[in-house]
């Protein structure tokens, strides 16, 4: 009986992480939007505005069959970190709020000589009447308000409105990653179905193998030692199975703890590890990692920096306080209007520390910038390099390796049950069969998660880029 190595029908295919947001450019105005999709897995598509964040997904785990898409809507509704990026980019909408308000009018009562409000008697004109005239009381009510003048209300309000911005995209960076941490489990979940089956594939091919030797052995053409070393290549698999019975089990415990589940309640994942995307152009790829969330958030981070030095820089000049009221005479009785103008005189401070220090904030954005593009293509780079080898790895094992280890296998177990080979070449053919078709297991994985970490980067499914000219 031949050994070989199945995967789940194509209709559950794992397809590489589609789900990855695509960004609208983000533009000069007030509110900037950042645009979702979720196309492969049928994810709604969410679009985050800076004040207003899209309801969330009501998703229910499956307790038969899981789909990637079942895995990072669960994620996505239940995950307490990114609920934290949500509620950060709400704070900041106050924040965007305090900072457009009118400042507060202010109202003062002053009164001096309180206590002498008794009339004037006799003669008004007498000494005593003229001092006590000088010290009578009066009481001053004064209104004042505070203008700002430079346009300071105006650049706290757009640097607010940028900080807002920033947020929204470390929601959307957050919320990639997350989606990344989702499909790499859940292929990890994958691979462990079917580095199970390959194992229970083994251990009854094991022992068949046994009850091959046991009859021949019975018959008197092979000495029982055969036999006993039959049985220990079938112990061995029966140990290969409980691992893989192991680390399935704590596959799927990771994938549920995504969604702040205590145990998985799904049966199975749903999926294949087989792709049929080559790696595309990495000139193709460099020019999509500029697209990441990261290098968004560079170029936005500069935008804010120069936001918050033209808050400094409108500080230079003085705010304007004007005043007006009334002084009311308590003996004469009569009422006297006032007016305040009162602004302050820049001789000394006119905010050159604060404006020096944002300069150098502006500077140290553009430097950050520079590293962080350099830091995406640096990731690119070795990414690409390890996923063209796995996928050539891919292709040996496929087309050359394993049509091989299975025809030796074959041709070794019918050439043992004619007496043409001896068990240990038998067994060695099966020991080689086994370890190739993990191998493949093994590049199929690491091949899909780093497809999935290049979609990451370039914040896009692999399929919109164009694919190479060979192909």
């Amino acid at each position: 009986m031949k050994m070989n190595l199945r995967f789940m029908a194509n209709r559950h295919a794992l397809p590489p992480i589609k789900s990855i947001f695509l960004f609208s450019a983000l533009s000069a105005s007030l509110v900037a939007s950042l645009s979702v999709y979720a196309d492969a897995f049928g994810v709604t598509t969410i679009s985050v505005d800076a004040g207003r964040l899209a309801a969330a997904i009501n998703a229910a785990e499956p307790k038969a069959g899981l789909t990637l898409r079942d895995a990072i809507e669960l994620t996505l509704e239940r995950n307490p970190e990114l609920a934290a990026f949500a509620k950060e980019m709400r704070a900041l909408e106050g924040a965007t709020l305090q900072a457009g308000l009118f400042r507060n009018p202010e109202v003062s009562v002053n009164v001096e000589n309180a206590g002498n409000v008794s009339k004037l008697q006799g003669d008004v004109n007498s000494i005593d009447s003229i001092a006590k005239e000088v010290t009578q009381q009066t009481t001053t009510i004064r209104i004042g308000q505070l203008i700002e003048l430079g346009g300071k209300r105006a650049a706290r309000v757009q640097a607010a409105l940028v900080g807002e911005q920033l947020a929204g995209i470390d929601y959307e960076f957050r919320r990639i990653e997350l989606i990344a941490r989702v499909a790499n489990v859940f292929t990890e979940v994958i691979a462990g179905q079917e580095r199970l089956k390959l194992a229970e594939e083994t251990r009854r091919l094991a022992q068949q193998v046994v009850d091959t030797v046991t009859r021949r052995v019975q018959a008197g053409k092979v000495p029982p030692i055969e036999e006993t070393r039959a049985r220990v290549g079938l112990s061995s698999t029966n140990i290969e199975f409980e691992q893989a019975q192991r680390d399935l089990m704590s596959a799927r415990k990771r994938l549920a703890l995504l969604w702040d589940s205590a145990a998985p309640q799904f049966e199975q994942a749903l999926g294949s590890l087989e792709i049929s995307v080559a790696p595309p152009d990495f000139e193709a790829l460099q020019q999509r990692v500029l697209e990441n969330p990261l290098a968004l958030r560079a170029l936005k981070n500069i935008e804010h920096r120069k936001a918050l030095l033209e808050v400094e820089q409108t500080r230079r000049i003085p705010n304007l306080t004007v005043s007006a009221g009334a002084v009311n005479y308590a003996l004469l009785g009569g009422n006297t209007a006032i007016v305040n103008v009162a602004i302050p005189l820049p001789l000394f401070d006119r905010n050159q520390g604060n404006i020096k220090e944002a300069h150098q904030r502006v500077s140290k954005a553009e430097d950050e910038q520079e590293a962080m593009v350099l830091r995406l293509r640096t990731e690119l780079a070795q990414s690409y390099e390890t996923m063209s080898a796995a996928w050539n790895e891919i292709g040996i094992l496929r087309d050359e390796i394993l049509p091989g280890a299975r025809s030796a296998f074959d041709v070794t177990r019918r050439g043992y049950e004619l007496g043409k080979f001896g068990l240990l070449e038998m067994l060695d053919a099966q020991r080689i069969l086994f370890q190739n078709q993990l191998l493949y297991v093994r590049a199929l994985t690491n091949y899909q998660r780093l497809v999935n970490d290049i979609e990451r980067l370039i914040a896009a499914p692999l399929e919109s880029v164009a694919l190479p000219s060979h192909r």
